[in-house]
């Protein structure tokens, strides 16, 4: 299976050529918007895109028996947060028929 990336440079090529603003500021703006994501997690607020999709961190309980996947040696995995992705309905809607079964 093909994987297409779409980058961040990429996404700042597009919005520089659809709104016409410089690059340096179309960055700044993505940077920040990214930090600004980050932060919220940190502190444990849920960030919620509307027509997107929500990002929040949701607890993993440690457990006292898991396998190294590269070693398969038992290791103990501590309690810790996982930042989770989940899309908004026309999101869904959007990409629900992309892909061809196989």
């Amino acid at each position: 299976m093909e994987t297409r990336k779409l980058t961040k440079a990429e996404i700042i090529e597009s919005i520089q050529q659809k709104l016409e603003l410089n690059r340096p500021d179309i960055h700044k703006v993505i940077d920040e918007f990214f930090e600004e994501v980050k932060r919220g997690l940190e502190a444990d607020r849920v960030i919620e895109l509307r027509g997107f999709g929500t990002f929040e961190v949701r607890t993993r309980k440690g457990r006292e028996k898991a396998r190294n996947p590269k070693t398969g040696d038992l290791v103990a995995v501590d309690t810790h947060g996982v930042a989770i992705f989940r899309p908004g309905k026309e999101l869904k809607d959007s990409v629900w028929n992309l892909r061809e079964e196989k």
